[in-house]
């Protein structure tokens, strides 16, 4: 009887989070494989049925191949330069006895907490062709009067990396810190004694003891990418100076192509779906315990 009414008081627990789940995520989903086999303009109740043909018209667009192209490299740079500085920075502050190390903390997490948009201003001020702080330091440097647009091709993608890498740095050195403060010190005295110096430290118990956190924020952060790309792309350059996925599924949207936009991002969510399952199958390793 106790059993029953546990099991009845879980239920009336998880169901309500469940029908939300189910109404505002899955219906959503399977409602965006199902419009893009059909042709209908954004505004128009008349859905005609194409089959495939949204979806072979995408591979021969050269627009949406080329936001696909630019997507990838935004994942791949952004992911390696966050994670090298994030992993140096957070093992500096954890095994470096350096004063002010909660202020560092502070300031590389900062950030984190500002929106996309504050980001975009920041950036678009120290990217100003005529006074950013960016042609100012080269001015300076060159002793001439230096005008780089950094947010029309071919710099766009440089200026992009550099927002998305400083927007990120701070979390994941913060969280990685806390992962490497549960390390036991013992473990360096012993190393040490066996004459293993700092740099072998950190890659052979470092970085294995805390490459589960690694892993699982790894797959995160290279999905929530290609979201971020497109935040970072709206509100940091003009349309079309350059597409990312996500920004193309938006214009075909805005154009009236309803079918076509959800064919686009039928794509995008199995190439996520198919990225995340890729880079957890590299990272997988055995898991070492403390």
């Amino acid at each position: 009887m106790r059993s029953k009414r546990r099991s009845r008081f879980l239920v009336l627990c998880v169901a309500p989070a469940a029908i939300l789940f189910f109404l505002f995520m899955i219906v959503p989903t399977l409602n965006v494989f199902r419009m893009s086999l059909f042709e209908r303009g954004a505004y128009s109740p008349t859905e005609t049925f194409v089959g495939m043909s949204n979806f072979r018209a995408l591979i021969r667009d050269a627009k949406f191949i080329a936001s696909m192209q630019n997507t990838i490299l935004l994942i791949v740079t952004v992911t390696v330069i966050t994670f090298f500085f994030a992993i140096v920075f957070a093992a500096i502050l954890t095994r470096e006895k350096i004063r002010g190390q909660n202020f560092f903390r502070i300031v590389f997490y900062i950030p984190n907490i500002l929106s996309v948009v504050v980001i975009a201003g920041i950036f678009s001020a120290v990217y100003k062709p005529e006074n950013g702080m960016l042609n100012s330091i080269f001015s300076l440097l060159s002793g001439h009067d230096v005008m780089i647009l950094w947010k029309v091709q071919p710099m766009v993608i440089v200026s992009i990396i550099i927002a998305m890498v400083w927007q990120a740095i701070g979390y994941y050195m913060v969280m990685y810190m806390a992962s490497m403060a549960a390390v036991p010190i013992s473990l360096y005295e012993s190393a040490g004694l066996d004459g293993a110096g700092r740099l072998t430290q950190f890659f052979q118990i470092t970085l294995p003891l805390i490459w589960t956190n690694i892993r699982t924020t790894l797959t995160f952060f290279i999905i929530s990418n290609i979201n971020m790309a497109f935040l970072f792309v709206k509100a940091m350059v003009a349309k079309g100076a350059s597409d990312v996925a996500l920004s193309f599924m938006y214009n075909q949207k805005d154009a009236g192509l309803y079918g076509y936009s959800m064919a686009a991002g039928v794509v995008i969510f199995l190439f996520s779906f198919l990225l995340s399952a890729l880079v957890n199958q590299v990272t997988k390793r055995e898991v070492l315990e403390m």
